[in-house]
């Protein structure tokens, strides 16, 4: 498509989406006229006001929903897994993430406990966070959290993370510059 098409496309596209909000009686304020016919009757012939909304795809006698006095604990959270991390070798490489507070991904298994005593003090002068991305219960976490005293350790699923930064193994410190293990 042109340019200019592409902007009308755009408009049309926003005048849709945005039609179905306006109140009856009310007319569409243009922001920008780029030419052409006016798709106002096009839209009318939709008769977009009078449709109904969509039917609820959920019972919702079946919604659970929490009240204001609820309490959620950080047990609520387990087990954490993440399908697509395992333990494993990783080769370092550079990266640029301007701010990034550093972390490093572990899980828990034996890998992951002899990596963490090895850099503790690494990780402590990074200030680095740390996402537990594969535990089963609250003991384990306490276990892992007695290795990195002074550390945080949250128990996270990594797997959104790992495939945008291209991680398929942990245990993995992130920097602003660098992946390594």
């Amino acid at each position: 498509m042109k340019p200019r098409c592409l902007r009308v496309f755009a408009v049309w596209v926003g005048a849709i989406v945005t039609a179905p909000a306006l109140p009856d009686g009310q007319e569409l304020i243009v922001v920008d006229d780029l030419g052409g016919a006016s798709a106002l009757p096009y839209y009318r012939a939709l008769n977009l006001q009078s449709r109904k909304p969509f039917p609820s795809l959920v019972d919702p006698t079946s919604v659970r929903t929490p009240s204001a006095s609820t309490r959620y604990s950080e047990a609520d959270l387990l087990p954490v897994r993440s399908a697509r991390l395992t333990p494993g070798s990783i080769a370092p490489r550079a990266i640029n993430v301007p701010g990034l507070t550093p972390l490093f991904l572990i899980g828990d298994d034996d890998r992951s406990r002899a990596w963490l005593r090895a850099r503790l003090p690494k990780l402590r002068a990074l200030r680095a966070l740390g996402w537990v991305v594969n535990v089963n219960s609250a003991e384990a976490l306490a276990s892992l959290r007695e290795l990195a005293p002074g550390l945080t350790l949250a128990p996270i699923s990594g797997d959104d993370l790992g495939a945008r930064l291209g991680l398929h193994y942990y245990p993995v410190l992130i920097t602003p510059t660098g992946i390594e293990q």
